[in-house]
Order: C-alpha cells, then sequence, then structure tokens
C-alpha cells in the first residue's frame, strides 16, 4: 500500500512518497511514540519529550504530521508535536 504525501498548502513542496525512509525515526523503537504512562502523567510526559526530541532534528517532520493530520491519527507523537493527551488515569495508577 502506499501512501501519498498531501501537503498542508498549496504550492508547498511535496515529500517523496518513501518519506517514511527518511524519517529520524525509522529505526527507533514504536513505542516510544505513543507514550502510555504506566508509572504515572510524569512518566508519560517524559516519553512524549523523548519523542520529540527524535523529531526535532527529522528532515521529513512535517510530511509526518501533515500525513498523521490527513489520515484521522489520533494519538502519539507525529512531527515533533503529541496528538491526543496522555490518559488521565495514568497518573493515578
Amino acid at each position: 500500500m502506499t501512501i501519498l504525501y498531501i501537503p498542508a498548502q498549496r504550492g508547498a513542496r511535496r515529500a517523496p512518497a518513501n518519506w517514511r525512509d527518511h524519517a529520524a525515526c525509522a529505526d527507533a523503537d514504536p513505542r516510544l511514540f505513543f507514550p502510555a504512562g504506566t508509572t504515572g502523567r510524569a512518566d508519560a510526559e517524559a516519553q512524549a519529550d523523548r519523542a520529540k526530541s527524535v523529531c526535532a532534528g527529522c528532515p521529513v517532520r512535517a510530511a509526518c504530521l501533515d500525513w498523521a493530520l490527513a489520515t484521522g491519527q489520533r494519538t502519539g507523537v507525529w512531527g515533533g508535536r503529541l496528538l491526543g493527551s496522555v490518559p488521565r488515569g495514568a497518573a493515578h495508577r
């Protein structure tokens, strides 16, 4: 299955269709980008910060975020942004 890049603005430079191959997170553990907060909200926020630091220098960060928004991703760190939030119950576990 090929997932096309949908630019956020007219005239925006198109990222290659294989933008994921160029992502800084390509070799990272995917669980890092979906903070669960098993030991509390602070733990989940720290995990999200670590994921965002991977995104910070990524050459396809904008394409990643655009793809996540265009495809309705509701949770996780995409393009350096945390979508959704850390579950409220995580602070009480």
